[in-house]
C-alpha cells in the first residue's frame, strides 16, 4: 500500500483511508466487483462512506491505470486490479465474472495477426454463458 499511496501523492490525488481500501478490496478479490458490491463490502467499516466516494475513488484508479473497467453487458460494469490484458468470462445467468487463463488468448492473438497482417497492441476480449454452478441447476 505504500506504492499506492506515494503514487497518489505523486499524481496530485488525496490520499484518505476510503480510497485506498476500495483498492484494497479490488487488488485483494478474484470477485471483479460492481461499484454496488465494493460499497457492500466497505460500509460495515466505513459507514458515513457515500456511494459517489466509491465512484471517485475507481474513476481515479481508471485514469492512472490502476484498475480496469469491465463492461460486462447491458452497461453494467465490474472492476479488476489486474491491468494486464487478459480475456473474460462472465455467467448471464449469475453475474459471475472470471479470469480466462492467457494461453487461451496468445493462441487466439496469434491466429489473428496470421489472418489478418495486423501487428495488435491491445484488445478487449469478453466470453458469455452459462457458469458450472448455473449449469447444474438448470
Amino acid at each position: 500500500m505504500v506504492d499506492l499511496i506515494k503514487y497518489l501523492k505523486e499524481k496530485g490525488y488525496k490520499v484518505t483511508p476510503q480510497r485506498i481500501a476500495v483498492y484494497d478490496i479490488l487488488k485483494n478479490t478474484k470477485e471483479h466487483p460492481s461499484v454496488d458490491m465494493l460499497y457492500t463490502k466497505l460500509q460495515p467499516s466505513y459507514p458515513t462512506m457515500s456511494l459517489a466516494t466509491v465512484y471517485k475513488s475507481l474513476e481515479v484508479f481508471k485514469e492512472l491505470g490502476l484498475v480496469q473497467e469491465l463492461n460486462v453487458g447491458e452497461d453494467k460494469f465490474r472492476y479488476d486490479a489486474n491491468v494486464n490484458q487478459h480475456p473474460h468470462i462472465t455467467c448471464i445467468a449469475c453475474g459471475k465474472v472470471e479470469d480466462v487463463d492467457n494461453d487461451v488468448l496468445f493462441d487466439l492473438l496469434d491466429q489473428v495477426e496470421g489472418k489478418t497482417g495486423y501487428q495488435l497492441i491491445s484488445q478487449q476480449l469478453y466470453f458469455f454463458g452459462y457458469c458450472p454452478g448455473c449449469r447444474q441447476n438448470q
